[in-house]
């Protein structure tokens, strides 16, 4: 039986991150999505995407061509908006502008969400037991980083 494929849920910043620079972490987790690899499933929310067009929007309207051309290579689930009603009810567990991405990536059955913000989800770490672990970048990749050698050896 056929290993279910691990689901990355990436926030905002490391889409603009790796976007924006060729080095480092967030690059390298968009590179390796790029490559459509089985045991590897991105997501990213709606809530996301606007984040990014609106940043670009306004600080980088040139770079625009760039996330509509690299974006559908990364092979990303998108996740709907979250329900008011629920943004609500998470209201105070976490920062009021990451509600909807924490919601997304839980929405999304993501077993990461890779944030470049991960002091914003600490508090909920020690409060609340979620199904995914959050993490920065670089921790992501060390984490998957050896299975992603393991399976690409033959």
């Amino acid at each position: 039986m056929a290993k279910r494929a691990v689901r990355v849920f990436l926030d905002s910043n490391v889409i603009l991150s790796g976007l924006i620079s060729d080095k480092g972490p967030p690059r390298l987790i968009l590179d390796i999505l790029t490559l459509g690899l089985p045991f590897l499933a991105g997501l990213t929310g709606r809530f996301n995407l606007i984040e990014i067009e609106r940043n670009l929007k306004k600080k980088a309207p040139g770079a625009l061509s760039v996330l509509n051309s690299y974006l559908p290579k990364l092979n990303l689930t998108v996740i709907p908006l979250p329900d008011p009603d629920e943004v609500r009810r998470f209201s105070g567990k976490v920062e009021q502008k990451d509600i909807p991405v924490l919601l997304s990536a839980l929405q999304g059955k993501a077993d990461f969400l890779v944030t470049g913000d991960k002091k914003h989800f600490d508090g909920i770490k020690a409060k609340h037991t979620y199904p995914l672990r959050i993490v920065s970048p670089a921790e992501f990749l060390e984490i998957v980083l050896p299975d992603i050698i393991k399976s690409t050896d033959h």
